[in-house]
């Protein structure tokens, strides 16, 4: 049930639910164009840090329970338990996801709320959370997590020092130390868009994908009451581009290192010729939502009838072609 003001301010156990899985798991039913395959959770209130694009930002006056462009309800912590519990059992959703912001008491809720899940489901555990020791890592697969995602956001130290602050060559090295000892357990997220070149977006996916860090991909979306809520969203074209770089990479296609650039640092071959492009590209999967396995997170980037930047489905044919076409236009490649 959808928790009332009462309950919040006297600690009656809630969590945040993004409003598609509170639809997709019996909280509140409404209709979707797309529902979600992973159950999406919220831990923590507005957060400690300043991420220039972030909507739980320190200084972000978006709304109070809006995290990129999703509502996320309180519900009853018991209630949201049992519903995702059931939820998974069914089918209807394959993965449960914790977005955790840095407020007071953070790590110790992520996990309890972990052990919870775990103790009532086998439903695979992803948590997405900022932390500065290893030791909190290990604690969250103790507990149940079955990934962490430490997320980067940038692609590299300029850009992450005009988003996020300072401390990206150890947020760096925590990311590399984990994914050394948890091999296949540990993930990140990268923003497309935030004033990166494709080239350096590039460099630190192959990083990513030669330590075998899971890579969430999305692009750069404006929202109101961030600091750069009058920034404008990567062009689709590089967005694409970006995309089929993270895709060829991961299935081992190609290397950055065979990749051409422009000066400005744009992608102007892949190393492969365009049938072979073709072939590798044309069953649309370069251009869906790109993070842990089942995660399709519908309408983080986009409005329902505006262009996809990441598509929650497969695509149609003429779809898979525009996607193509989009990232073919800009090469120099034949």
């Amino acid at each position: 049930m959808l928790c009332d003001p009462t309950a919040i301010a006297t600690r009656q156990p809630f969590v945040y639910v993004s409003a598609g899985t509170a639809g997709v798991v019996g909280l509140n039913p409404i209709r979707q164009t797309d529902a979600p395959t992973t159950a999406y959770l919220m831990v923590g209130e507005r957060c400690s840090y300043d991420c220039a694009f972030c909507t739980q930002a320190r200084h972000s006056t978006a709304r109070a329970h809006f995290l990129a462009r999703v509502a996320w309800p309180p519900y009853a912590l018991e209630d949201t338990l049992q519903a995702i519990q059931r939820s998974f059992a069914q089918g209807d959703i394959v993965r449960c996801c914790l977005q955790v912001t840095a407020a007071p008491g953070y790590l110790s809720q992520a996990l309890t709320l972990v052990r919870e899940l775990h103790m009532r489901s086998p439903i695979p555990i992803c948590v997405s959370i900022t932390l500065s020791e290893l030791d909190a890592v290990q604690a969250l697969l103790e507990q149940g997590a079955e990934r962490v995602t430490l997320a980067l956001d940038a692609a590299c130290e300029r850009v992450y020092r005009g988003a996020k602050g300072d401390d990206w060559s150890r947020r760096l090295a925590l990311l590399y130390a984990a994914a050394h000892l948890f091999p296949g357990h540990v993930g990140t997220h990268l923003i497309v868009g935030l004033g990166e070149t494709e080239q350096e977006m590039v460099t630190t996916i192959q990083g990513m994908v030669d330590r075998r860090v899971t890579v969430g991909l999305f692009s750069f979306t404006p929202v109101a009451g961030t600091m750069w809520a009058k920034r404008l969203p990567p062009a689709l074209p590089s967005y694409r581009r970006i995309q089929a770089a993270r895709h060829l990479l991961l299935m081992g296609a190609c290397r950055a290192a065979d990749f051409s650039f422009s000066p400005s640092g744009e992608i102007l071959s892949y190393g492969l010729d365009l049938a072979q492009l073709r072939g590798l590209l044309g069953d649309g999967r370069a251009f869906r939502t790109a993070g842990c396995p089942g995660c399709n997170r519908p309408y983080y980037n986009e409005r329902p009838g505006k262009a996809m930047y990441n598509y929650p489905r497969p695509l149609s044919a003429a779809e898979s072609e525009g996607a193509i076409s989009a990232v073919i236009a800009g090469l120099a490649c034949g």
